[in-house]
Parts: structure tokens; sequence; C-alpha cells
């Protein structure tokens, strides 16, 4: 995953200064030194990092700081701020509604996924009740059209565009009106890639603008563009007003910290990330979990919706009823195992979980939910049938016992009376994630008074955080 590698770069550096035994002025500059390497590897813009770090430094002055303060906690919260504030540009984008008919133009550079998100863009409204329609005002790039033809024919979606007509303005302002008159509410224009020096090209994406009168112009880019990422950002806002950022490709290996440029030089914030290539691979971004999750530390709301959108509503009792009485086997590990396979790629979806590693068990069936029968001829006889090592089965034994502790630590979690999980995500609290957590992972968090804090800023209640309170423990 893309930003995989930053993101554990600079856990590692806090869990270095959480392992000092006092907190001094050395260990600080250490570990912001630790982390702005690590950022400007990841092609980070300089002047952001550099700024990032002073940012750091005015917050956490250990000579203010009053005898009793978590000097970790402190500086953890720091660098998460902080991070969060290079995503976050401080201002929403415009936001479509239902019925009303919206304009959406996309921008990029040539290459960056700019056709291909506007389907997934497209897919993504249509499926919450959007009628969406896409326009191909690319006239630049030869099978622009064929491309996004094919896309929308495969998802349903209406479009419009011509193989005759050269003019991409022309092509634009017709297919937005023809729409118009259909009555879709997400009229989406899809531009031709381009580069920071075609002027030519940057005069044509002006005149579509000029004519289409856009509600949004979402500027698309891959997350793996390094260094130029800052300057052909800047480039776009420039000629557009871009009111939105979309990343693409976070499935790669790439660097991606020029993902972080691009959001400071267009001051927009980012409203989708694609992690795939298929339509359903597309995510709404969310700035605190994402840097969570980059940080190790999990998004447990976002991994109790993603259970929720594959665990049937019917099965939900159930299974929750299981989860308060911790009472865990084999079958129901199967039985989550294959909903997280629907949930995603599985890197993707475990980084939700604070501490937890990516790797999966071996995915040969189970012909027994009694883990106390799972004797050595036993596993070799598994082993055989699902044409599997003896270590791959014993491997997956050792997960089993690993995830029935920490689902025997949930035990006693209150139920909500509907018995879904979105009720549950809003109804965890502090000590049950305490107990799920890894101790190491809980002690780079700030015991459990950061936890409770991050728990605050991800959108826990506010009944909740005052059962436990908020003071250094």
């Amino acid at each position: 995953m893309v930003l995989q590698q930053l993101g554990g770069s600079i856990s590692r550096a806090l869990q270095q200064m959480s392992n000092a035994t006092i907190i001094d002025e050395k260990v600080l500059n250490e570990c912001l030194n630790e982390i702005t390497r690590a950022l400007l590897q990841s092609d980070v813009q300089f002047k952001l990092v550099r700024d990032m770090q002073t940012n750091i430094k005015k917050i956490v002055n250990l000579d203010d700081l009053a005898a009793g303060h978590n000097k970790r906690r402190i500086i953890q919260q720091a660098v998460f701020n902080e991070l969060c504030k290079i995503l976050d540009p401080g201002k929403p984008s415009f936001t479509p509604k239902k019925g009303k008919p919206s304009v959406v133009m996309f921008v990029g550079l040539q290459g960056s996924g700019k056709t291909t998100t506007c389907t997934k863009y497209a897919f993504h409204h249509q499926k919450k009740g959007w009628k969406p329609a896409l326009v191909c005002a690319d006239t630049f790039r030869a099978g622009a059209f064929d491309q996004l033809k094919q896309n929308a024919t495969k998802a349903k979606i209406p479009f419009y565009g011509s193989y005759m007509e050269s003019d991409p303005v022309k092509i634009a302002e017709e297919g937005v009106e023809r729409f118009k008159k259909e009555n879709c509410d997400l009229i989406i224009v899809d531009t031709s890639g381009r580069h920071k020096q075609e002027a030519a090209l940057f005069e044509e994406m002006r005149q579509v603008s000029e004519a289409t009168k856009p509600d949004l112009v979402i500027f698309v880019m891959d997350s793996s563009i390094g260094q130029a990422a800052f300057d052909q950002a800047q480039a776009f806002k420039q000629s557009v007003a871009v009111g939105a950022v979309i990343i693409t490709k976070m499935d790669g290996h790439a660097k991606g910290g020029g993902a972080l440029s691009a959001v400071a030089a267009t001051k927009s914030p980012v409203i989708f990330i694609g992690t795939g290539e298929h339509m359903d691979e597309f995510e709404v971004f969310d700035v605190k979990p994402f840097v969570s999750r980059l940080l190790g530390m999990g998004d447990l709301s976002g991994f109790m919706d993603k259970i929720q959108e594959v665990v049937p509503m019917d099965q939900q009792p159930e299974l929750l009823q299981k989860l308060s009485e911790g009472n865990f086997t084999l079958r129901i590990m199967y039985e989550q195992f294959q909903n997280i396979l629907k949930m995603g790629p599985i890197g993707q979806v475990f980084s939700m979980l604070p501490g937890f590693s990516s790797e999966l068990m071996p995915k040969g069936q189970l012909d027994s939910s009694n883990p106390k029968l799972m004797n050595e001829s036993r596993m070799m006889r598994i082993a055989r049938g699902s044409g599997r090592q003896i270590r791959d089965v014993m491997e997956m034994m050792e997960e089993y016992k690993r995830l029935a502790k920490i689902w025997s630590k949930m035990k006693g979690l209150k139920i909500p009376k509907k018995g879904d999980m979105s009720a549950l995500s809003r109804n965890m609290n502090a000590q049950h994630m305490s107990k799920v957590l890894p101790p190491q992972m809980l002690k780079q968090i700030g015991g459990m008074g950061g936890l409770q804090t991050l728990m605050k800023q991800m959108g826990s209640t506010k009944d909740m955080m005052g059962m436990f309170g908020g003071g250094d423990k």
C-alpha cells in the first residue's frame, strides 16, 4: 500500500521515543529528525516538512511543560495533528445534492487514471441513489472516448461523446445540456490529461470550465508522481478553480508523499482515494482515520462500518451475541474471514486494526469448529485434504489462538438493542479497546488517556468519554 513505508517509519520513530526512559530535548530532536527523513524520502515537499517540524517544536516546548504532563502523548498528538493539517485544508469541498443538477469537471495529468476515476465516482454515487452521467471532453488522447464508453456501459451509466467532433468545448457543452434535460443530477465531465508545460491544453481546460460552469473541479493525481506533485498541482489550481482532490493508485508500492504535497498546493481536500482497478475499489477519504491507520493506530469505526456492509443484517445479531459471550470457534473465524475477503484488499482492511498483521490464514476449508479436536494427526489430514503444508495448518491454528484471545476480551460488551454493527461501533468504548490492543501499541498511543483522545478524534461519543475522564495517568 502506498505510504505504508512512510507510516512504518514514523511509527518506529514514535516507538523509539516511547521506549526512552526520559523524554528530553535530545530524544525529541532524534524523533523529529527520523520523521523528517521519512517524509522527505517519501517525496513530501521540503517546505511542508520543515514547517511541520517547526510547528511541532512550538507545540512541544519541553521546558514549558509542567510536571505531571505526559510528554510522550503530547508529542504523538502533535505529530498526528500536523499530519492531519497537511491533508486537511480546513474547508470542505462542494457536495452534490440528489435531485439538483450538479456539474463536476475532472482534470489531471496524463496517465493519472482520470477516466477510470470519473466512472468510479459516478458508480459510487449511482449506488447511493444519484442519477449520474458521463461526458467525454477528451479529444486529445486516442481511445479516450472508447475507454469512457466501455466503462460507462459496464456500469450502466449514460454517457456522451463524439468520434467526429474535435472541439472538446462544444462536446462538453452539448453533453451537459443534454443530461440536464434528461434530469441527471450528477453530470461528470472528463477532460484531456495534460502536463504543466502544455499551455494550449491548459487553455482548453479553462475554456471547458467557462462553458460548462462546473459546481466542482476535481484534480485527479497519481499517488506515485513524486517530487513533481506540488508544482503540477499548483499549475492546475492557477488555471481552474480546483475544489477537491482524488488520489489514485493507492494500492501500489510507490513512496506516495507527493499526494500530501498536492493537497497543500491546491488547498483543497482529498475526497476519495482509488485503491485498485475495479469499479468498487474506491473509498471515501476521511483525514483522521487515514492518518491513524498511517501511524499504525487503526480505524476501528471504519472497520466496523465495512463489516456492516458485508455481514447480512439478519446475521448481525447472532454474531454480536457470540462476540458478547466471548465464544470464538474456528467456524466463526472462517465465516468472518470470508466476510473480510469481501471488504477489499486484505492489507487495507487489516490496517484498520491497531497492531494487526496483514497476513491471513490459509484459505483451506475447515471441517471442524472445535479447536480442541485439532490434534497433530487431524492437522496432518487437513493439510493433505487441502493440498497445503502441515506448517500452514499449524500457523492457521496459531492465528486462531491469537484471535480467540482477543475475542475473549470482548466478553461482556454491551450489545445494541437493534443488534446491528453500526450501533456497536458507536457503543465501543476505551475500556474494551484497551483490552484488545497489544500492550506495546497501547503504550505507543499513550496508554488509556491517549486511547481516549484517539477515540474522541475518531468520532466516539461524548458519553463514552465521560465514563473514563481525560486526565494523564
